[in-house]
C-alpha cells in the first residue's frame, strides 16, 4: 500500500511537470512578478543599498507574493477543466498530496534561485562567508518547504469551498506566518554578518514538519469534499 502511494506520488509529479510544460502560464506569471517588483525597488532606491533588514523583508515579501500565483492554483486547474473526478478516481488521497507537495516545493526552489539571482543583480547582497551561506539555503529551503505544504492545503481547502482565489491569500498568510517571521529575523542576521539564531533553525524544522503532517492528514478529508 505504501508502495503504491508512492508510485501515485511520483506519477502525480511527473504530470504536473507535463502540465507545467504544456501551459507555462504559472511559472510566467511568478517569475515576471519576481522581476518586475525586484526591478521596481532597485530603480525606487536609485542603486543605493538597501540596510540587511530591509533588503531581507524585501525578499521574503517578494518571495511570498510571486509564489501566490503558482501555488494558489494547485487546485484550480483541474476544477476548471473537470478533472478532478478523474483523479480522485485513479489516485489516493495521499499520493495526490505528496505528488502535488512535491511539484510545488521544486516550483518554489526555482522560484527562489531566480529570485536570489535577481536580488544580486540588481539590489546586491553579499554573505559572510560559506557557513553563512550554507545557513541562508537551509532558511530558504525551510521557508519554502513550509510555503509548499500550506499552499497545497489552503489550496484544496478553497477548491472544496468553493471559494474564490482571491481567499487563498487570506488564508494562506497566517498558516505560513510562524515559518515567515522567523525566516525574516534569521536573513537579516544573516545579511548582517550575525551569528543566527539555532533557535530559530529549529523552530522554523519543527513548524514545517508539524504543518506538513497536519495537512498530509487533514488532505484526507478535504480530498472527499472536493
Amino acid at each position: 500500500m505504501q508502495g503504491s502511494a508512492l508510485q501515485g506520488a511520483r506519477l502525480i509529479f511527473r504530470r504536473e511537470v507535463a502540465c507545467a510544460m504544456r501551459s507555462r502560464s504559472s511559472w510566467a506569471a511568478m517569475f515576471m512578478f519576481s522581476l518586475t517588483a525586484i526591478a521596481a525597488l532597485s530603480f525606487a532606491l536609485r542603486g543605493a543599498p538597501p540596510t540587511p533588514q530591509v533588503a531581507a523583508g524585501l525578499l521574503w515579501v517578494v518571495l511570498f507574493f510571486s509564489a501566490e500565483a503558482g501555488v494558489g492554483r494547485a487546485f484550480y486547474e483541474e476544477a476548471a477543466s473537470g478533472t478532478l473526478l478523474a483523479l480522485r478516481i485513479y489516485a489516493g488521497a495521499q499520493a495526490v498530496f505528496v505528488g502535488k507537495f512535491c511539484y510545488t516545493l521544486f516550483m518554489l526552489a526555482a522560484l527562489a534561485v531566480f529570485d536570489l539571482a535577481l536580488f544580486q543583480v540588481f539590489l546586491g547582497f553579499s554573505l559572510a562567508d560559506f557557513f553563512a551561506a550554507m545557513v541562508f539555503l537551509l532558511v530558504v529551503f525551510l521557508g519554502i518547504w513550509g510555503l509548499a505544504a500550506a499552499g497545497v492545503i489552503v489550496s484544496a481547502l478553497t477548491v472544496g469551498a468553493g471559494a474564490k482565489s482571491g481567499l487563498f491569500s487570506v488564508l494562506l498568510l497566517p498558516v505560513v506566518l510562524p515559518v515567515f517571521l522567523p525566516a525574516l529575523n534569521l536573513t537579516g542576521e544573516l545579511f548582517s554578518s550575525l551569528l543566527p539564531s539555532s533557535s530559530l533553525l529549529g523552530a522554523m524544522a519543527l513548524y514545517d514538519m508539524i504543518l506538513t503532517l497536519g495537512a498530509s492528514w487533514l488532505f484526507d478529508f478535504v480530498w472527499q469534499e472536493i
